[in-house]
C-alpha cells in the first residue's frame, strides 16, 4: 500500500523549496557560464571570426577573465548547499553493519547519540562560519572557543574584494552600508562568502529534522541510503521480468 507524504510545515516547505530553486540555479549557471567562456574563448578569438567582425562591423569580446572566479564560487555554493539536501534526502552513505545487528531499541539510542554527534558538529560548524564571514561584512565574530559567549570587536574587512568579477551598477546601493560610501571595483567578499554561514545553518537545520524523525520513531539512524542494495534489487527485477 503506497503511503502519503506527511505534510510538511510552512518553514519545512520553504526552506524545502529554497535548497531545491537554487541548486538548480546554480547547477544553469556554471553550465551557462562555462559554455560561453568556452564560445568567446574559442570563437570569436579565432582568425576567421575577426575577419567577419570586419564585414560586419561589431567587435564581440575576446575573454571573459571573471568566468573561472565565478564558477569557482558558484561551486563552492552548490557544494554547501548539496550537504544539507543530501542529509535531508537521506542520500548519505554509511556502514550500518553493526547498527544492523542490534535490536529496534537499542538502534534507536544509537541514532539519537549519532544525531546529537552531528548537531554539535552542525552547530560548531556554524560558529565558524559566521567567525570567519563576519568580518568581512563588517560585524563582529563570536567569543568563546566552543560556545557563544557574546561578540568580539573584529577587524572590518568589508572592503576585501574578490579577484575578476565586477560590480554591478545596481549593487552600488552596499557601498554606504558596508564600505562608508567607498566605491567597489570589484564584487566584496562578503557576498560569495555568505553561503558559508547559510550552508552551516541550513545543515544544523537538517540534522534536527533528522534527530526528531528519530526521536518520534519515523527513522532509526541517519543512514537510510542503500545505493548499492538497490541496484541490486532494481538488476534482479530486470532478470526476473525477463
Amino acid at each position: 500500500m503506497l503511503q502519503h507524504p506527511k505534510p510538511r510545515s510552512l518553514l519545512g516547505g520553504v526552506i524545502d523549496e529554497l535548497e531545491e530553486t537554487f541548486i538548480a540555479i546554480l547547477l544553469g549557471a556554471m553550465t551557462v557560464i562555462t559554455f560561453v567562456n568556452v564560445i568567446v574563448r574559442y570563437v570569436f578569438n579565432s582568425g576567421w571570426w575577426r575577419s567577419f567582425e570586419g564585414v560586419i562591423g561589431i567587435e564581440m569580446p575576446r575573454s571573459m577573465i571573471w568566468a573561472l572566479e565565478a564558477t569557482t564560487f558558484l561551486f563552492a555554493w552548490l557544494v554547501l548547499f548539496g550537504i544539507s539536501y543530501a542529509v535531508k534526502k537521506t542520500a548519505n552513505l554509511g556502514v550500518d553493519v553493526v547498527l544492523n545487528l542490534m535490536a529496534p531499541p537499542a538502534r534507536r539510542i544509537v541514532g539519537l547519540i549519532t544525531a546529537a554527534v552531528c548537531i554539535a558538529y552542525a552547530f560548531l560548524l556554524l560558529k565558524g562560519a559566521w567567525d570567519y564571514w563576519a568580518p568581512f561584512a563588517g560585524f563582529d565574530a563570536t567569543s568563546g572557543r566552543w560556545f557563544p559567549t557574546g561578540f568580539a570587536n573584529s577587524r572590518d574587512q568589508a572592503w576585501y574584494e574578490v579577484d575578476d568579477i565586477r560590480i554591478a551598477e545596481w549593487m552600488r546601493f552596499i557601498e554606504p552600508i558596508f564600505n562608508q560610501g567607498e566605491a567597489y571595483e570589484k564584487i566584496p567578499r562578503f557576498i560569495p562568502y555568505f553561503i558559508l554561514p547559510v550552508g552551516a545553518a541550513l545543515l544544523l537545520y537538517r540534522f534536527c529534522q533528522a534527530a526528531w524523525k528519530i526521536w518520534v520513531g519515523q527513522e532509526e539512524s541517519l543512514i537510510v541510503s542503500h545505493e548499492a542494495e538497490d541496484a541490486v534489487d532494481d538488476v534482479r527485477h530486470m532478470n526476473y521480468e525477463e
